[in-house]
C-alpha cells in the first residue's frame, strides 16, 4: 500500500512538472504577403501621376504666368508680389490670410466669404497641409495662386463638406500681415476653426 501511494505522488510530481512546461507559440493561419502594400503603392502613383497632369496641363495652357514647383510637390504662381519686404512668417507666428478654394476645372469650392479672414498660429495649427507650407513661402501682401494635389489638399478622406475624395485643389491665398509669436494675440481669435 505504501508503494502504491509512493508511486501515485511521484506520478503526479511528475504530471506536474510536465504541465508546467511553456505551451509553444503557433504559427499565424496566413502570412502576408505584401501584395497589398505593393498594389496601393502602385495605385497611390497612378493617382498622384493622374493629378500632376492636370495640373501641368493647367500650367501649360497658361504660358504667360510663370508658375514655381514647390520642394513639396505643389506649384504656384504670384498675382502680387512683393519684393520689397524679406521677411516671411515662420513657426509660432500668428498669420493672418484670406483664401478661396477651387477645384481644377475653377469652380469655386468655397469663397473667400464663406472661408472668413484667418488667423493661424504657423504650424502650431492644423490646416490643410499645402497652406501650411505655402504661407511660409509668402511675404506680407502677397497673393499667391497654389494647385495642390490631394495629398497636399484634404487627401482621401476629403472635407466631409465640399471637397471629395483624393481632389486636387486651386487657392487664391492672400497674406495681409504676420505678427512674431511673442505679439500678444487673444486666445479667442486663434480659435476660428
Amino acid at each position: 500500500m505504501k508503494l502504491n501511494k509512493t508511486i501515485i505522488v511521484l506520478l503526479l510530481i511528475c504530471l506536474a512538472f510536465v504541465s508546467c512546461k511553456q505551451p509553444q507559440a503557433r504559427m499565424p493561419v496566413s502570412r502576408s504577403s505584401g501584395t497589398f502594400m505593393k498594389e496601393s503603392i502602385v495605385r497611390n502613383k497612378k493617382l498622384i501621376a493622374g493629378e500632376e497632369g492636370k495640373i501641368d496641363s493647367i500650367i501649360k495652357s497658361n504660358p504667360n504666368i510663370k508658375y514655381f514647383a514647390s520642394n513639396k510637390g505643389y506649384w504656384y504662381h504670384y498675382e502680387v508680389k512683393n519684393d520689397k519686404d524679406t521677411l516671411r512668417p515662420k513657426k509660432g507666428d500668428i498669420a493672418f490670410f484670406d483664401y478661396e478654394v477651387q477645384d481644377l476645372k475653377g469652380n469655386v469650392i468655397y469663397s473667400e466669404i464663406q472661408t472668413k479672414p484667418q488667423v493661424y498660429k504657423v504650424d502650431k495649427q492644423n490646416i490643410m497641409m499645402g497652406l501650411r507650407h505655402g504661407i511660409k513661402l509668402m511675404h506680407k501682401n502677397e497673393k499667391v495662386v497654389f494647385l495642390f494635389p490631394s495629398h497636399m489638399a484634404y487627401g482621401y478622406h476629403g472635407d466631409n463638406k465640399n471637397i471629395g475624395t483624393n481632389e486636387p485643389l486651386l487657392c487664391i491665398v492672400t497674406l495681409n500681415d504676420f505678427k512674431p509669436e511673442n505679439t500678444s494675440t487673444p486666445t479667442n481669435i486663434l480659435k476660428n476653426e
